[in-house]
């Protein structure tokens, strides 16, 4: 019975190896690994699993079509619901959605979804893609603003509806957090590109380089022509924590730390022209997945201790639990229950230490971990060469300073009267980190998809 037979491990880099490169750390499924994984689904006759996934993949008929050995079916049923199956297969916290609703893990261990997702999304990769048939233009124009998870989403949903789509971004590269964000030893930047690639051959038209509010204001896209508007834009503004010391010469936010390393190159170095100087001590404020692909990103660019200071415990982490575990393998050493309080000068205007406090934790707070209090008397300074603040990041406002009838919360995150995204102007719908605050890419790409078909049901009406 599949209940009694365990799921099946991934493949990995050892350790040691993977410390000092930037190659894929999760090597994925070969085939008889992935039909032997698939052959654990129930088939369940009411899929729970299609409940906890955000773009609504029907996950057993795709499972069910990949152990009847037919890869085509399989990655014909997945991209008819998702754009991005390759990305979601490897960053998707499918523990927390579709594989936490399996009926194997309320006595077992869930079929690995994620995985199966990423192995039919690579073999698509290999064996080459269907050539799409022309999707027939219904002459309405919609502009969607940011090329991130929740933009590539809304725009391959309605490109598939027939809709003329064209994505601004404001960087050179779209992709969005996938590109800049997330290092390349979690999610290749190839991946990323055949993925757009993908979206592009829907007809999506991408023009980057373009910051809207800036080049463009909302109301003059309407003017050029644009029908509807979806704004995702994420979170791109980092937090600090307002203590002595943070201007100091050394010290980054992740977002600088990870687009550097990611989308200029700065592990490429010399070849890249945007370097990152990491001494033999780096330290992480945070303990999200930023946090922890910050800490795992210096390992590799140099740094001889790298460490995770953060002022709760392990229980508490909101990583990954498999992001967390590849990062103690690695060596990445955890501060817990521990946070800074000053950041010390050499005399140079560079970080040479922190002053940190210790805590121990108290009662739950909204979000339901346990509060962190500090512990009276229990300052202590250590050496460091580097600290990289990871505590989380706040919408670019941008957009909402140049659309003056846009409504916007105390945070700055954009106000959405349902559901589907509706904002405060009509014809304009938002979603993702832009909405919600830094949250999860699968999200991101739920809310995307909810906009879609609001945009769909608006512009028919308006017909």
């Amino acid at each position: 019975m599949p209940l009694k037979v365990p799921r099946n491990s991934m493949p990995t880099q050892e350790p040691q190896e993977r410390i000092n490169n930037f190659k894929e750390v999760a090597l994925g499924y070969e085939l008889e690994i992935a039909k032997k994984e698939a052959e654990r689904c129930l088939q369940c006759k009411r899929p729970f699993c299609k409940e906890g996934c955000p773009v609504e993949v029907d996950i057993p008929e795709f499972i069910q079509a990949l152990k009847e050995d037919d890869m085509q079916k399989a990655i014909d049923i997945i991209r008819t619901k998702n754009s991005l199956p390759a990305v979601c297969g490897r960053v998707c916290p499918q523990e927390n959605q579709c594989e936490m609703k399996c009926v194997l893990s309320k006595k077992g261990e869930a079929v690995a979804i994620g995985r199966l997702e990423r192995f039919v999304a690579d073999w698509e990769a290999e064996h080459g893609r269907n050539t799409e048939e022309k999707i027939k233009s219904n002459g309405k124009k919609v502009a969607i603003v940011g090329a991130g998870p929740a933009g590539l989403t809304c725009a391959g949903d309605l490109a598939k509806m027939g809709y003329e789509v064209t994505v601004f971004e404001a960087l050179h590269t779209p992709g969005g957090v996938l590109m800049y964000g997330i290092p390349e030893f979690r999610l290749p930047k190839a991946v990323v590109k055949r993925e757009i690639e993908y979206i592009e051959s829907l007809g999506v038209k991408f023009e980057n380089n373009s910051v809207v509010g800036k080049l463009y204001d909302i109301e003059e896209l309407f003017e050029l022509g644009f029908q509807s508007i979806f704004i995702g834009t994420g979170a791109g503004l980092p937090y600090f924590m307002n203590i002595p010391g943070e201007n100091l010469n050394g010290v980054y936010s992740a977002n600088e730390f990870l687009t550097r390393t990611n989308l200029m190159s700065a592990y490429d170095f010399p070849n890249s022209s945007t370097p990152i100087k990491v001494g033999k001590k780096v330290a992480i404020v945070g303990a999200g997945n930023v946090a922890i692909d910050a800490a795992r990103t210096a390992l590799r660019l140099g740094a001889e201790e790298s460490y995770i200071v953060y002022r709760r415990s392990r229980a508490e982490m909101p990583a990954r639990l498999e992001e967390i575990e590849h990062a103690e393998e690695e060596g990445v050493k955890f501060l817990l229950l521990t946070s800074p309080i000053k950041i010390n000068d050499d005399g140079t205007g560079t970080v040479k230490s922190m002053t940190c406090i210790r805590y121990e934790l108290g009662e739950p707070d909204q979000s339901g971990r346990r509060s962190p209090v500090a512990i009276e008397n229990s300052e202590f300074t250590m050496e460091i060469d580097n600290i990289i603040m990871a505590i989380g990041q706040g919408p670019n406002p941008l957009i909402p300073s140049s659309t003056p009838n846009l409504q916007t919360n105390q945070k700055g995150n954009i106000v959405t009267l349902n559901e589907d995204g509706l904002t405060s102007i009509e014809g304009v719908y938002a979603g993702g980190d832009i909405v919600t605050g830094a949250a999860t890419v699968i999200l991101a790409m739920g809310a995307g998809k909810k906009a879609a078909r609001a945009i769909d049901k608006y512009l028919t009406k308006q017909s």
